[in-house]
């Protein structure tokens, strides 16, 4: 299947659901994936390496950029029972699924997956986790970060897992030239885990439209 369908708003493929226990953190989390969505049946190699080389953010408000079915978010909000965590993707199929996740796993209440345009305009977040889609392309990954990173509130951070084969080194670079100070985490099995921060002295600013 074409990774097109993943950045759809509505997949053309058939909707099959499909289970996969993940152990997180610490948690094992019982979740349904689905065709359409980003890693139908398993857990990302990328994603496993993101949670695997990083302890879990201790509470706050979470994003969960690009969020598929909910991974991300959802084993923040299980770890971090104080996290409320928005969860965005333009897939309406991993949304729902995601909910429905949410809701299975008892952190509905803390958790919103959500449309980007969904999101409050005033939303700020202390914390961005992503394991963003590279393969929209390089304009379209740039204007989605430089759109998003600016919900940072000061002193806050983004933590993403991009594949070294897929520009994972000049991207640091570049959200670096762009003011975006970036250092790289960890690197496993072809990954890089980068951690992107935001000055402490600076207000966080709107989404662009």
């Amino acid at each position: 299947m074409s990774d097109e369908h993943y950045f759809t708003a509505d997949p053309s493929v058939p909707f099959k659901r499909a289970p996969v226990t993940v152990s997180v953190w610490g948690h094992d989390l019982d979740l349904v994936t689905g065709s359409g969505v980003f890693a139908q049946g398993r857990l990302d190699v990328g994603t496993a390496v993101l949670f695997r080389e990083t302890p879990p953010p201790s509470g706050g408000r979470l994003l969960d950029l690009g969020c598929g079915y909910g991974v991300i978010g959802l084993a923040a909000a299980v770890a971090a029972p104080t996290a409320q965590v928005d969860a965005v993707d333009v897939n309406e199929r991993a949304l729902l699924l995601a909910r429905e996740n949410a809701r299975s796993l008892g952190v509905a209440e803390r958790y919103a997956a959500l449309l980007p345009d969904e999101v409050p305009a005033e939303a700020a977040y202390d914390e961005i986790w992503s394991n963003p889609p590279i393969r929209i392309g390089k304009q379209a990954l740039h204007e989605l970060l430089l759109t998003w990173l600016p919900r940072l509130a000061p002193g806050g951070r983004a933590v993403m897992v991009v594949g070294k084969n897929l520009g994972g080194d000049s991207l640091q670079r570049w959200l670096g030239e762009q003011g975006w100070p970036t250092t790289r985490l960890a690197s496993a099995k072809g990954f890089r885990v980068l951690e992107t921060r935001r000055a402490a002295d600076v207000g966080a600013g709107p989404v662009r439209e």
